[in-house]
């Protein structure tokens, strides 16, 4: 297994920054899964990885969003840690981002998502902690260290979700080997099986969307999707 140490570093630094992104300091929309998962593949040199990965998982994630209470999955982990996977296998064994390799980044990495979510609700308390203390030194009148400490509540959010990034690119390049020792008809089955997680992803996003008739354009593009991918199939042989 050969490890490209920077890679995982830049996942785990992308993923942090977009952890802050998303929670206090600029939310700007970069943590959307398109722009997060563009942005990992081109710090990876995998750009086109980044740009499928991410498109589908927008889709997938398009009604989501954290208004309220609700908190919803954390799309951002799903995109960054889904696309660092992906990219480390490509690139472990020196090859390129294929359909089958980002189906095989999709199933084992996509729920994600869950997973940031209950991390997002363990750091809640310790935000909760932090801003606590901050408010009793400022009663107590430390108001610099009461600024200090307040500043520091982003912080784990950063930490957290950039180890957690940085992870899943070192799960790319443990699993890469692997992943290109399967038979040709698996890979060939992978392959197949990434337009039509972007059919499902494309459907849920226009159920989300509660547009007219959105159940019907969805069925009629997935169909034509699929008819495309036979076709190209039929005729590549």
């Amino acid at each position: 297994m050969v490890v490209h140490w920077q890679d995982v570093a830049a996942a785990g630094a992308w993923g942090g920054l977009l952890a802050l992104e998303r929670r206090a300091f600029l939310q700007a929309m970069l943590s959307r899964p398109l722009v997060a998962a563009t942005g990992m593949g081109l710090l990876l040199g995998e750009l086109e990885t980044g740009l499928y990965i991410g498109m589908l998982l927008e889709l997938f994630h398009l009604g989501s969003a954290a208004l309220g209470a609700a908190l919803p999955e954390n799309e951002t982990l799903a995109a960054t840690g889904t696309t660092a996977a992906s990219a480390c296998m490509a690139t472990g064994e020196g090859g390129g981002g294929t359909p089958a390799l980002w189906a095989v980044a999709l199933l084992l990495f996509a729920g994600l998502g869950v997973l940031g979510r209950r991390v997002d609700r363990r750091l809640e308390g310790v935000s909760a902690h932090l801003a606590d203390r901050a408010q009793q030194l400022a009663r107590e009148g430390e108001l610099e260290r009461a600024v200090r400490l307040h500043g520091f509540g982003p912080l784990p959010y950063v930490a957290a979700f950039g180890l957690l990034t940085a992870g899943c690119a070192l799960a790319g390049f443990a699993l890469s080997p692997l992943v290109h020792a399967l038979p040709l008809a698996g890979l060939r089955g992978l392959a197949w099986a990434f337009p039509a997680m972007a059919c499902v992803a494309a459907a849920l996003a226009a159920r989300a969307s509660h547009a007219q008739r959105g159940g019907l354009w969805a069925t009629l593009a997935g169909a034509a999707v699929v008819l495309g991918t036979l076709v190209s199939g039929w005729f590549s042989r």
